[in-house]
């Protein structure tokens, strides 16, 4: 998978998160959202690979993972979102919730409308949101 694949399949769901929204599947919902922001920092990650050059081993590894905070390091992205967030109060309340996602949610039958609702509003937000945001370091 690379670059352009993370950037096509987090469009996708993203997309999928908002159709099972409307249709008041929110675990799924989610569960969903969270992996379009998981695809989106692997992006980035992979826009750093070079071809022809041989991977970083620690950094392979590190970016096997659905730790977003993890995903925020190895993308070296931690100045970027600190400096974000202390200039927009409103991104820093949607990093907050969108990085209470795990991977684990997939088991979680009693994701609740607002719960769902809270984390794909903080994903697409136009002006604060999260995609929006590391989009911009593709």
């Amino acid at each position: 998978m690379n670059k352009f694949d993370l950037e096509n399949l987090a469009d996708i769901r993203i997309k999928e998160a908002g159709i099972l929204l409307r249709e008041a599947s929110y675990p799924g919902a989610y569960y969903l959202a969270g992996y379009a922001v998981e695809c989106i920092l692997k992006a980035c990650i992979a826009k750093d690979v070079r071809q022809f050059d041989f991977p970083n081993k620690k950094r392979v590894l590190d970016s096997h993972t659905h730790d977003f905070s993890k995903l925020i390091d190895v993308a070296t992205l931690r100045k970027e979102l600190n400096d974000k967030e202390s200039r927009d109060p409103q991104f820093k309340l949607n990093w907050a919730v969108v990085s209470n996602w795990n991977e684990q949610n997939r088991y979680d039958p009693n994701i609740e409308e607002q719960e769902a609702n809270d984390i794909y509003n903080a994903i697409i937000d136009r002006n604060s949101g999260v995609l929006v945001w590391l989009k911009s370091y593709l």
